[in-house]
């Protein structure tokens, strides 16, 4: 049943009628994707008015942020995680992997590293060769049903030419909202080995959980904040990942310069139907967004309910996203697969290949649908693993 009758997350949208990467992989075949991370759901109503009545005025100039764009952002980062952030600390993007590519740019010299914690994003992985920096990584570890950081581990990764600690906040793809203690440690490390942090806080709407509250890092105290870049976007939460909007909080104004300058000639403006929307999902879509929550973690628990039911399976609770990380080494083990992802694909449920966020073995479930398709999907699912 949908969350709030107002709001029918229930509902099927065809989306195969319309150009799009996540049906679009499976075009032709009878295969339910649950991959890519955007999800099934119309946007909310306030948003598309807002679009609608944009449109409708028939030019489309170039354009950047106005007052009124910039106050809901502002406001919507002071109502949702009790930060106060200033007008002019926000850089607007057109992404957040351009945002954390740009990091990397300003992060040392061409051969100086960049760590992360795995499995991560993809994009992560790519991001410091992109811009001729060494990838450094340390695995999060699994303890008490929670993905956590192995402290020794990263000390031991981090090296004298380490410049850049990239970091994913709420974590995709293992869920995790670090906690207060977590981050503290985290800006202490960065703080002692004198690190620019760039994190990537773009699951922040999609807590799922009121007990575990998402803290931006940057909010922690003003010595941490002047080391750290933020990345935000509406995309993940009010699912508008299309429209190309995204923004950066730099509070630290020689880290702000340098941030725009390596944008200069490379990074476009923002998308103005992007803008627009940004306004109204910060403004007007509050509503929607607690609707969904709750819709998310009924579809959580029908996963976790499922999962457990499978033989070979495990996962643990995601505590934000849409996203489930799925355990399927013992499945491979007894049954001799190979390649997890390809199996599941066969049986006709299209999941994100583990090995593309550095953890093969591992498969990314995304229940951001309506509840029939993910009952189907775990359908299916079910009757491979009985075959």
């Amino acid at each position: 049943m949908a969350a709030n009758s107002e709001f029918d997350f229930d509902r099927i949208i065809d989306r195969s009628a319309v150009p799009g990467e996540k049906w679009g992989r499976y075009a032709g075949r009878d295969v339910l994707p649950l991959w890519v991370a955007d999800m099934d759901f119309a946007a909310p109503a306030a948003v598309i008015e807002a679009l609608q009545a944009r449109v409708a005025h028939g030019v489309f100039g170039y354009t950047g942020p106005w007052p009124t764009l910039v106050e809901a952002v502002v406001e919507g980062l002071r109502r949702d995680h009790g930060w106060t952030v200033e007008p002019d600390w926000l850089v607007w993007l057109p992404g957040v992997v351009t945002g954390f590519n740009l990091a990397c740019a300003i992060a040392g010299e061409p051969g100086d590293a960049v760590l992360t914690a795995t499995p991560v994003y993809p994009p992560f992985l790519a991001a410091p060769a992109n811009t001729g920096r060494t990838l450094q990584r340390v695995d999060l570890v699994l303890r008490d049903g929670r993905w956590q950081w192995d402290w020794a581990a990263l000390e031991a990764a981090v090296s004298a030419r380490t410049r850049l600690l990239l970091l994913c906040s709420p974590h995709n793809p293992v869920g995790r909202v670090f906690d207060a203690t977590e981050l503290r440690r985290l800006a202490d490390f960065a703080a002692r080995h004198d690190l620019l942090v760039c994190s990537d806080e773009i699951h922040c709407g999609l807590v799922l959980d009121a007990a575990t509250p998402h803290r931006p890092l940057a909010a922690l105290d003003e010595a941490t904040a002047r080391r750290t870049i933020t990345l935000m976007a509406p995309s993940k939460t009010w699912n508008i990942a299309a429209l190309y909007c995204a923004f950066a909080v730099i509070p630290e104004a020689a880290l702000r310069r340098r941030y725009r300058h390596a944008m200069r000639g490379l990074v476009p403006q923002a998308n103005v139907l992007g803008l627009v929307a940004t306004e109204a999902a910060y403004r007007d879509g509050e509503r929607w967004r607690q609707a969904l929550l709750a819709y998310l973690r009924a579809n959580r628990g029908r996963v976790l309910e499922a999962v457990a039911a499978l033989p070979g399976l495990a996962t643990t609770v995601p505590e934000a996203t849409y996203l489930a990380w799925i355990d399927c080494r013992a499945m491979m083990a007894a049954r001799g697969i190979d390649d997890p992802a390809a199996f599941f694909e066969a049986a006709g449920v299209g999941l994100s290949d583990g090995a593309a966020f550095g953890a093969p073995g591992f498969v990314r479930l995304n229940f951001g649908c309506p509840r029939a398709t993910l009952e189907a999907a775990l359908a299916r699912m079910a009757r491979a693993l009985a075959a």
